[in-house]
């Protein structure tokens, strides 16, 4: 079974998925940097600064929506790792959520209205395709 889940592409997918995580906090704490400063940054922020700037306040928001659907992901794909795909549709599910959030990023932070929330619509297409693949 450890074998199985060690090759299973869900667990790399998984990995993968970290990475875009990473991305929106890094994007998050920059674009906060670069408007509030290093110090506000360095410091323990006790005084609850925000920052004001759009890039910055859509790189929150863009990273506090990803970080809704992303624990239904991990734990879809991790079921998935352990339960098996045999139709292959678990997995498609699984790059249809990971393509779509990719593809979010950059339409959140250009403020791009419509398409940005047709490709978040697509990433819970991929959830629930990942969904009815554990079910069924």
């Amino acid at each position: 079974m450890m074998q199985y889940l060690v090759a299973s592409p869900f667990v790399q997918l998984v990995a993968w998925s970290v990475v875009l995580l990473v991305v929106h906090i890094l994007l998050q704490g920059f674009s906060a940097t670069r408007e509030l400063g290093t110090e506000w940054n360095a410091g323990p922020r006790d005084e609850g600064r925000k920052p004001t700037g759009a890039f910055a306040g859509r790189a929150e928001r863009a990273s506090l929506n990803f970080r809704e659907t992303y624990p239904a992901f991990v734990g879809l794909a991790l079921a998935l790792a352990i339960v098996g795909d045999p139709s292959g549709w678990g997995l498609t599910g699984a790059w249809v959520w990971l393509v779509a959030r990719l593809a979010y990023i950059p339409l959140y932070l250009a403020g791009i209205p419509y398409i940005r929330s047709l490709v978040w619509t697509v990433s819970l297409v991929g959830l629930a395709i990942m969904f009815l693949t554990v079910v069924f």
